[in-house]
């Protein structure tokens, strides 16, 4: 069996990936999608799209070896890769064209009535993907 871990360096999509270690004992995947559509406004908007999406690149270098690290605090390894596009889209694709037994994902940390409503991009995967989607606060 095959987990794909969706990561984003978030509180909750840290919990979705020590929930995959600590619970399953299958291969993990750990993905993160860099989303080309956001756009370059405030500081960086001065780099241009080739200098922000390849700084983005090198922070998922960055979120992928603190993901080796955790990984190896359960003895355990994990696969990386890094997607481009829409992070919901790249998500579910990635977990076909991999197939994948399941999504794991991190919910959005919110308080309050806002908490029965999960984040947009949790939404859609568990929405769209042919695979069961287990979602981590």
């Amino acid at each position: 069996m095959t987990l794909l871990v969706a990561l984003d360096d978030s509180d909750p999509s840290w919990a979705a990936l020590e929930y995959a270690l600590e619970e399953h004992h299958d291969d993990v995947v750990v993905a993160h999608v860099v989303d080309v559509r956001e756009s370059g406004y405030g500081e960086f908007a001065h780099l241009g799209t080739t200098t922000l999406r390849e700084q983005r690149e090198a922070q998922a270098e960055a979120l992928f070896d603190a993901a080796h690290e955790l990984a190896a605090e359960f003895g355990r390894e994990v696969e990386t890769t890094l997607l481009i596009g829409r992070p919901a889209s790249e998500v579910v694709e990635c977990a076909a064209d991999r197939d994948v037994d399941r999504i794991i994902v991190g919910s959005h940390g919110r308080s309050g009535v806002s908490r029965v409503v999960l984040g947009s991009v949790a939404e859609q995967i568990a929405r769209r993907s042919p695979v069961p989607v287990t979602i981590v606060r």
